[in-house]
């Protein structure tokens, strides 16, 4: 069975940083063969994407909303993916999402519409960021 939990949310002052864990268990494959991605849903908003990254074509997708602040990571070896945010503001505030999904897998897809889910396969249950002073 499949899961992804995610670590690391909490309550943050504005100009700050966090950096969300999502540890993978349950693949046959590490995580290599497998597109990353989060994304993050506000109170009253579509779930949006924040980050992808694919091995199958090297593609990585952020919005303009966190280009510069965040970046995603991964350890294949620990079937771990991270997100790491700077400089947060009162806006980033969600719930944030790990998924991810067998290669090939192009990042435009997270780029895309809002979706139901992105194209990704596999999710985890969220965990929550509250950026407030």
């Amino acid at each position: 069975q499949v899961q992804l939990v995610e670590s690391g949310g909490g309550l943050v002052q504005p100009g700050g940083s966090l950096r969300l864990s999502c540890e993978v268990s349950g693949f046959t494959l590490n995580l290599e063969y497998y597109a990353i991605g989060w994304f993050r849903q506000a109170p009253g908003k579509e779930r949006e994407g924040v980050s992808c990254h694919s091995t199958s074509d090297g593609s990585t997708y952020y919005p303009d909303s966190v280009k510069g602040r965040f970046t995603i990571s991964r350890d294949n070896a620990q079937n771990t993916m991270y997100l790491q945010m700077n400089s947060l503001q009162p806006e980033d505030t969600a719930v944030y999402y790990c998924a991810t999904t067998p290669i090939p897998y192009n990042c435009e897809v997270v780029a895309g519409p809002p979706d139901a889910d992105y194209g990704m396969d596999y999710w985890g249950k969220g965990t929550l960021v509250t950026v407030s002073s």
